[in-house]
């Protein structure tokens, strides 16, 4: 969004980030209904290319999303009957694996730190490898204590609002098109155009957001799957596939995932610190390819936002919202921005509010032009 943001103005700017703050702010209120109605954009998107498919076939509205929507539910239902007894019975079992891997990760850490150390001789007579390991494993510690079967039990009750997206999305499919009839009906002839241009734009802004972090995921995930794999970290799929996934949380995520197969590694492999090189410069070279290959090419230059903002509201995100305002942040801005670009143009441009005036004073001589109006009349 870089092309746009250069013909917005300081005073839509200020619009822009309130009222994205505002609606995080909003938004965390009801994540309930946020999070499966975020779901069923992205399934929308996703099925809407086989829709038309179904349409142009010869199918009716109605029963091509009961179909896509209907199989999507069935599958979703099938994988939480799979989930529920799976995270029940081993949340003790990932509780005490997790504390395992942390204690794995200190050690490494503890290394590196410790190697880095003896590299400047001002910091060889200090202790920071070993209060660095301390305070991690008194983080793991009180993380695994309070926070972690908390936060299964959490994610376990946040499952059932899954079911909420496929039907979300049956909707979106079968009435999409009578919904944006209506809301271009509802504007005033003058500003049609400039309406239709507003609803394009939100689409394909949202179409290349989802549909583009979908596609980068898979593409990370395939990456850092066969990466892993080659440099010879256990687990490859699984912790690729989970970085992939951290990897849709701006900066933050990839660290995060980077520092999870850090910790596997130096679990599985104690001392192999070229090991733990070797994953650090993938998962670095990861980062550099996705900055200038993957993200221009899947989701193309036009969604990008300059990474100064996209830092800024990352901890506006983050305060406000916490984890939820890290994930929704980043889209929010994005719609917001096309909306406020577009009602800039509309608001500066001097031509279509005289389009506009003229229709009005059109609209009421035609109301009143068989009307006898005497204008002494009291």
């Amino acid at each position: 969004m870089q092309q746009r943001s250069s013909r917005i103005g300081p005073v839509t700017w200020c619009g822009i980030i309130g009222s994205t703050c505002l609606l995080i702010f909003l938004f965390q209120k009801i994540l309930w209904l946020v999070v499966p109605f975020l779901l069923a954009l992205l399934l929308y998107y996703l099925l809407a290319p086989f829709n038309k498919k179904l349409l142009k076939s010869g199918m009716g509205r109605d029963f091509a999303a009961v179909l896509l929507s209907g199989a999507f539910l069935l599958l979703v239902i099938g994988a939480l009957l799979l989930v529920y007894p799976m995270v029940i019975a081993n949340a003790g079992e990932w509780q005490y694996t997790l504390m395992r891997y942390f204690e794995g990760g200190s050690r490494a850490i503890e290394t590196l730190v410790y190697e880095i150390q003896q590299n400047f001789s001002f910091l060889r007579h200090s202790d920071i490898s070993v209060s660095v390991r301390e305070n991690m494993l008194g983080f793991a510690e009180r993380f695994s204590d309070k926070h972690l079967s908390e936060a299964i039990l959490t994610a376990v009750a946040w499952l059932p609002s899954i079911l909420f997206a496929p039907i979300i999305a049956y909707f979106l499919l079968k009435d999409g098109t009578q919904l944006r009839t209506f809301i271009c009906e509802t504007v005033p002839n003058a500003y049609f155009e400039k309406s239709l241009y507003l609803m394009y734009a939100l689409d394909r802004s949202a179409r290349m957001y989802f549909l583009g972090m979908l596609k980068l995921a898979a593409i990370d995930a395939v990456f850092l799957s066969v990466g892993l794999w080659l440099i010879g970290v256990p687990s490859p799929l699984l912790l690729g596939f989970i970085a992939a996934i951290l990897g849709w949380i701006p900066y933050i995520g990839p660290i995060i995932g980077c520092l999870l197969a850090v910790m596997v590694a130096a679990t599985d492999f104690p001392g192999d610190m070229s090991l733990i090189y070797a994953t650090i410069g993938l998962f670095g070279s990861l980062r550099i390819l996705d900055d200038f290959v993957f993200v221009p090419y899947v989701i193309g230059k036009n969604m990008s936002i300059h990474p100064l903002l996209t830092l800024l509201m990352l901890f506006i995100g983050e305060a406000i919202a916490g984890v939820a305002g890290l994930m929704l942040v980043i889209p929010i801005l994005g719609i917001i921005m096309v909306i406020g670009e577009t009602l800039e143009i509309i608001f500066r441009d001097t031509r279509l509010k005289a389009r506009h005036t003229y229709a009005q004073k059109l609209h009421q001589r035609a109301a009143s032009c068989d009307l006898n109006i005497d204008p002494h009349q009291n």
